[in-house]
């Protein structure tokens, strides 16, 4: 009985797939047509191509999401979402056509020279989900919160001094600004207002982050990643919604290379030459990392909030995350003696935050698996 693999290359948009398939030989792919994106279109063009067994589909990652990705499991088939931006691009190549790309992919992917991605659960893209919800929140509330700074400063209102900007004592202090000019007032109060709904959409949105740290499946993992040194809640979730599963990637230069952290490269003979980060992976992750990488500016020292939430962990977590303290101080220093900018020095932290990250996460995760079997 014949086997052979047939290599579908989908190019998927709100509206349509576009469908090309690669056999198992030499020969050129072709394109077989465009489908609606439904699932009943999705599962009449998986009867006609051939078993399931024998195919392999993939596409790129996208706006759509992973649903096509968990219908074509459901029906059996096996299937890998690509990352777009490390999807090969031959030079001088600016034609991009849905027919053009369903042919590259189904022509990538037999050659297997397509980059996977990790494919959340729906728990875990729920998590995701959450998280990036909150930033939405934090983004409006930044926003609302310059724009009553802005009007102050236009009308000359200056706080009272010795207040610091958006303590509760100078929210309570912004409730007794009054105007002449009615519209004036009117138009305060409104920006007022959305500041409020802003806090509240957070501090909401961050209640329920706090749950899902302290009771989902993925407890175990945020937890013991907050014994690092700048990572807070917030940030271990943020990590772990974004990263996924960590034992995923093989070695911590997998996952630094996927946080679009490493350095770009244009080298050729003697001649090695090292510019930016490439910035090719998940934004997300690099800004929290970023955030955190800030921490190790200061001497290593484990103070009382650090302490609690080290309280309980596994001591070889403590252990790893000491070591990450000392190794990540002295590695910013020793940039900044060098003449970089501080920008500079902690991106390079933020990278190899990233590292100790996967040492303390691998471990818990298969801990979990463990009990879980």
């Amino acid at each position: 009985m014949n086997h052979t693999t047939k290599f579908v290359g989908l190019d998927v948009s709100k509206e349509s797939i576009a469908v090309a398939v690669a056999d198992g030989t030499q020969a050129p792919p072709r394109y077989l047509g465009g489908i609606p994106n439904t699932p009943e279109a999705v599962r009449k063009l998986i009867k006609w191509l051939s078993k399931p067994e024998e195919l392999l589909a993939c596409y790129e990652a996208g706006p759509t999401g992973y649903g096509l990705y968990r219908q074509l499991s459901q029906l059996g088939v096996p299937c890998v979402v690509v990352a777009p931006s490390l999807t090969p691009v031959r030079p001088g190549d600016h034609v991009k056509t849905d027919r053009r790309d369903a042919l590259r992919l189904a022509q990538l992917l037999r050659a297997g020279e397509l980059t996977p991605v990790w494919v959340p659960g729906k728990e875990d893209e729920a998590l995701r989900d959450l998280v990036r919800a909150r930033e939405s929140a934090k983004r409006d509330l930044r926003r609302a919160r310059q724009e009553i700074s802005s009007f102050l400063l236009r009308h000359g209102i200056e706080a009272p001094k010795g207040t610091r900007r958006w303590s509760k004592t100078f929210l309570r202090w912004l409730d007794t600004v009054s105007f002449a000019q009615r519209a004036t007032q009117v138009a305060f109060q409104e920006y007022l207002r959305a500041a409020h709904e802003a806090a509240g959409r957070v501090e909401r949105l961050e209640a329920e982050i706090h749950a899902v740290a302290t009771e989902s499946d993925r407890a175990p993992v945020i937890q013991a990643l907050q014994a690092l040194k700048g990572v807070r809640e917030i940030t271990a979730v943020t990590v772990v919604a974004e990263v996924g599963e960590f034992s995923w990637f093989g070695s911590p230069a997998q996952l630094m290379a996927y946080s679009g952290t490493v350095p770009r490269e244009s080298s050729s003979g003697a001649r090695v030459h090292r510019t930016g980060i490439t910035k090719t992976g998940n934004a997300h992750l690099r800004f929290v990392l970023g955030e955190a990488a800030w921490a190790y500016r200061y001497k290593p020292a484990v103070k009382a909030p650090l302490r609690a939430r080290q309280r309980g962990l596994d001591p070889e977590t403590t252990a790893i995350a000491l070591k990450a303290q000392e190794r990540l101080h002295r590695k910013y220093w020793r940039l900044i003696s060098r003449g970089k900018p501080s920008g500079v020095a902690a991106t390079a932290v933020a990278r190899e935050l990233l590292g100790f990250m996967w040492a303390i996460a691998c471990p818990v995760e298969a801990q979990r698996q463990k009990v879980a079997a």
